[in-house]
């Protein structure tokens, strides 16, 4: 600087206030034009002092901006980042032995502590105006501090980078620049809220208020970590704004970067929270409210309040600007509610904290769905049909559909129909109805369902509220929701109803059962009629016992309750029980479901039917390829005699006969070769167990017989296995005379010893149940100790008995089995939902359903070895039941004797005699 420079300082310095004010017009400008020419840093610094200091006091507010911010405020910043590019460049350097360097280095610091100083007399100086300025008059000033309060920040946040183990030695310099800084901005912040633009406002002004927002959102960023109360306000100040001046400045505004962070700020708060409350649980100090750790918590919470609270602000004013981060908000939403009960990653906390994360966190999400519910953007992000989620987010979603579908009841038309209906149009995104929707999220939550996770449940009166699991959580809403659906909507359901019950997820398709069947109660009788008559043609139509058959039965089955008896008879006039192919309709169908009349009817058509189709087989001599036309009426024979409630009535004593005939045509060998003939042993098997009773002692050791052959060979339907177990189970109602002891016990001890003992846990599982239940009505003792011969199997069913639990699995363990068995279930779902219906998956179905596809080729080799070896075994088999039934007749002591054979039997046994050497000679002749 020049020696007239110099001098003209020197002097300005001695001058009072009065004679600033004088020459304020005449020196100000040379020292403007002085500081913006002078290359020293501490000159430039000296003469803004000297600006601020002396004569601004006396510029009016009319003359600030152009005699004095604009001509020292672009300078000031240039001196600012320059000392700050110094220091970067020097620290490297800096040690406690280099005092030159450490010297300078606070020197600096000292220097921008000087500027900021000389700004905030800026600000001061304005606020001292009793009429608040045009934002012209002053529109430098916010700019450039702004742009120094970012750099002082972030020079402050970088620190210990910076300074890199040597921050000692500056540490009280820079704490004091901070507190320089934050005042400044505290200034400044109050003057520009006096500020207030009007609709005539120039597109300069708005210009300026827009990046006065932008870059405090900057400087958001920076401070996030470094003061809670300095990040508050100035988000406070930047949100306060933004709503003040929102018609001019929406269309501005970078919406989607202020609601990113609002977001982002949000997660971080609340993980932050979520942590400390754990580290708090850990440490055993929650109930320690005055310990830093919970003070922390506290104002972190508050935090996470606020920047919940603020979002939903800025949602409800901006939501037509934001349609596009609707994906944002869908996914902080599942990310809060994830870390809260009921899922599986929620912590474990202690109820205060717990409340009062919620209350911070929770209870907000309520208030950003009222928001976002008529957006259409988020509707399609929400009801996607193929959203990907990450396992711990299916819950969360599935309750967040549940929050809308509970929410919808008071929106409006247009909302209601964006929610329910679905896409409607090609052009349109494509999103899922809300049911739907519902369906397939709750499918998801597959280790939620099994572990099994609960919830509130509904308030009753004069009950507590109690928890239930996430079935009937959703099952209650849904249920609400239909009571509520407006008219148009009601085909749409029936649509998802349907689509979510032949889907192979057994409970998701019970679900839907049970919505549906609250739908037919809630409905009218005429309703309910049309969707039983409905659902009864769709089982009808099933050729296959696949899983969608096995739903719409059970859907059926439910239905028939709510039906009036006048629409039961309309039932089985439009599906006559008479008829074989109307079967698969009556055998979803409980008799006591039905009013006495129709019931009637029902059970005469089914046995009718039955001994027409067991005669026709019997006639046509007991083919093997006919069996499949036996089957159907046998089950339905079994749903009839399962709902008789007397064990001596008419209906127990034919199907008695009918199982009685059965018995004598089952031969082992032939059951182990032919699945059609498994079926029918299991059907044989069920009805068996419901009439023991009223059974030949006879009959019941073929059936044993054929039992302990089919088991012993190793069957493996798990189906035949478990229709043994409860007809061996039933054998314990029973007391079989001393004639028959020898035969029948041995058999049964025997076959219960081999299932205790049988390695599928879900057959032993059975099997102690069967066990059990045999030795808490039996007669004979003796059974249950020859049964437990091995000790191994002695102790299991000892264990049983007395519920003892041999292992009992952690939770962490139990999750980690329940996560790897939902993939499993999942794929194995998907691979049955996309699965085409050819020729040879019917013919698959077939088989698994107890269809007979061998029998027919083993039918056209005739002459073979296999065809002789069949029908030999039927013969014996027959003839040996002869016998037994012979030998026990004369054996008997009972009085009075029994009548004797019928007069025929000799007769016809020298026939089957004949017989038997006509066929012998014409081998020998062949």
């Amino acid at each position: 600087m020049s020696e007239t420079n110099t001098s003209l300082l020197d002097e300005v310095v001695q001058w009072s206030q009065e004679t600033c004010r004088q020459k304020v017009k005449s020196v100000l400008p040379k020292l403007t034009s002085l500081h913006h020419e002078s290359e020293s840093w501490d000159d430039n610094i000296r003469i803004l002092k000297i600006i601020t200091d002396m004569f601004l006091p006396h510029i009016g507010l009319s003359d600030l901006e152009e005699e004095c911010f604009s001509k020292i405020l672009p300078k000031a910043v240039t001196v600012f980042d320059g000392m700050i590019k110094e220091i970067l460049d020097q620290v490297g350097g800096l040690s406690s032995q280099n005092s030159e360097l450490c010297s300078l280095l606070r020197n600096i610091l000292q220097a921008l502590i000087q500027i900021i100083d000389a700004l905030s007399s800026c600000v001061r100086h304005v606020g001292t105006f009793e009429e608040a300025p045009e934002l012209d008059a002053i529109r430098s000033l916010p700019t450039y501090i702004l742009k120094i309060l970012r750099e002082t920040f972030q020079h402050c946040k970088d620190s210990e980078v910076v300074y890199c183990g040597r921050l000692s030695l500056v540490a009280d310099l820079l704490q004091g620049l901070f507190k320089e800084a934050y005042s400044l901005q505290k200034s400044l912040l109050e003057l520009l809220d006096r500020i207030s633009l009007t609709s005539r406002a120039s597109d300069e002004e708005v210009s300026d208020i827009v990046t006065v927002i932008h870059s405090l959102l900057d400087i958001c960023l920076i401070i996030s970590n470094l003061d809670i109360a300095l990040h508050a306000n100035t988000w406070k100040f930047l949100i306060k704004q933004s709503l003040k001046h929102q018609s001019l400045v929406e269309e501005r505004l970078r919406h989607g970067d202020i609601i990113n962070r609002l977001c982002d700020n949000l997660l971080a708060s609340f993980h932050s929270c979520v942590e400390l409350t754990e580290q708090i649980k850990q440490a055993g100090l929650q109930e320690t409210t005055q310990s830093p750790e919970y003070k922390l918590f506290q104002k972190t919470a508050k935090m996470c309040r606020f920047f919940a609270n603020t979002m939903v602000h800025y949602i409800k004013e901006f939501k037509f600007f934001l349609t596009k981060y609707c994906s944002c908000f869908h996914q902080v939403y599942l990310k809060i509610v994830s870390k809260f009960p009921p899922s599986i990653s929620a912590p474990t906390l202690p109820s205060a904290l717990s409340e009062e994360l919620n209350a911070a966190a929770q209870v907000p999400m309520e208030a950003l769905l009222l928001q976002l519910l008529p957006l259409r953007p988020f509707a399609e992000v929400v009801l996607q049909e193929d959203l990907q989620l990450s396992p711990e987010l299916q819950l969360p979603q599935c309750l967040l559909l549940v929050k809308v579908l509970d929410q919808l009841m008071s929106q409006p038309e247009d909302v209601a129909q964006l929610w329910y209906s679905g896409s409607q149009f090609s052009e349109d995104s494509p999103r899922l109805p809300l049911y739907k929707a519902l369906f397939t999220s709750f499918r998801r939550c597959h280790t939620e369902r099994q572990l099994p996770v609960l919830l509130p449940g509904v308030m009753m009166k004069g009950q507590a509220q109690v928890l239930v699991t996430l079935h009937q959580h959703v099952c209650v809403r849904l249920s609400a929701s239909v009571a509520a659906l407006p008219p148009p909507y009601f085909s749409v359901l029936e649509r998802c109803l349907l689509e979510a019950v032949l889907q192979p997820d057994t409970q998701t398709a019970l679900l839907a059962t049970d919505v549906w069947s609250f739908a037919a109660r809630y409905g009218t009788a005429e309703l309910c009629l049309h969707h039983v008559l409905f659902i009864a043609q769709l089982v009808k139509a099933c050729t296959a016992e696949c899983y969608q058959s096995v739903h719409l039965g059970l859907l059926l089955k439910r239905m028939v309750f709510f039906m009036t008896p006048a629409h039961q008879m309309e039932l089985v006039e439009r599906f006559p029980p008479s008829e074989n192919e109307n079967l698969r309709v009556w055998q979803n169908v409980l008799p006591r479901a039905l009013a006495q009349d129709v019931r009637h009817r029902v059970e005469t058509d089914i046995f009718g039917l039955t001994q027409k189709v067991l005669t026709n087989w019997q006639n046509g001599g007991h083919k093997l390829g006919e069996v499949d036309k036996l089957n159907p009426v046998l089950l339905s024979l079994l749903v009839v005699i399962r709902g008789q409630t007397s064990p001596d009535g008419q209906c127990v004593s034919s199907a008695t006969t009918i199982v009685t005939q059965l018995w004598l045509r089952m031969i082992p060998q032939q059951v182990q070769v032919h699945p059609v003939l498994q079926c029918s042993l299991q059907l044989l098997l069920s009805i068996s167990s419901v009439v023991v009773k009223n059974m030949e002692h006879q009959v019941i050791l073929q059936a044993l017989l054929c039992v302990d052959s089919v088991l012993s060979h190793g069957c493996s339907e798990v189906q035949v296995v478990l229709a043994a177990l409860d007809f061996l189970s039933s054998l314990g109602k029973i007391f079989v005379p001393s004639e028959s002891q020898s035969q029948i016990l041995p058999k049964l001890s025997s076959l219960f010893g081999l299932l205790l003992s049988h390695k599928s846990w879900l057959i032993h599982q059975h099997a102690l149940e069967a066990f059990s239940l045999f030795a808490e009505f039996t007669n004979h003792e003796g059974v249950i100790s020859q049964s437990l011969c091995e000790d191994d199997t002695k102790t299991k069913v000892v264990n049983y008995l007395s519920k003892t639990v041999n292992a009992q699995e952690d939770m962490d363990a139990r999750l980690q089995r329940l996560k790897a068995e939902s993939a499993v279930i999942e794929q194995h779902n998907a691979k049955l939902e996309s699965r085409k219906e050819t020729d040879s998956n019917k013919q698959s179905c077939d088989a698994e359903a107890g269809a007979e596809p061998w029998p027919k080729r083993a039918r056209q080799e005739a002459g073979t070895e296999e065809a002789y070896s069949r029908y030999i075994q039927t013969a014996e088999s027959a003839l040996k039941a002869l016998q037994a039934l012979m030998e026990r007749k004369a054996s008997s002591g009972t009085t009075p004797p029994p009548p004797p054979p019928p007069q025929w039997l000799e007769s016809r046994l020298q026939e089957l005699q004949h017989l038997v050497t006509h066929i012998s000679a014409a081998g020998h002749a062949t």
